[in-house]
Formats: C-alpha cells, structure tokens, sequence
C-alpha cells in the first residue's frame, strides 16, 4: 500500500497530523507553490488505516 500526498493541495491545517494514532504524520520542512508548509508521511509507521484521507478537507491523500 502507498500513500500519495498532493502537496499543492494542502494547506497545511493539521488535522491529520493530530488524527494520525501512529504519528506517521507531520509537516515537512518544505513549502508548496503557495508557500504553505505541507505534510509528509512516514510508510514505516503508517498502517493505512485512512483516517488522514477521512479528516483531510482538501483530499490531499490518495491511498493506492
């Protein structure tokens, strides 16, 4: 299983970093075209459970 984030859609609210129970979320040290630091994850943690692609307002995830 792959998670892809669509780092220009992000806008960098949170949510999923505080949803994720295995904290395999967080901002990267990157910005997007709009200047908004967007989130990474980390596969060795992530479970694919889909609660980031569930909270995320903006579809930033799309889990393959």
């Amino acid at each position: 299983m792959a998670i892809v984030i669509h780092e220009e859609r992000c806008k960098g609210c949170g949510y999923c970093v505080e949803t994720c129970k295995k904290g395999a979320l967080s901002f990267s040290e990157k910005m997007n075209a709009q200047g908004i630091v967007y989130v990474q994850v980390d596969e060795e943690k992530c479970v694919g459970c889909g609660m980031c692609y569930t909270i995320c307002p903006d579809i930033v995830f799309e889990i393959n």
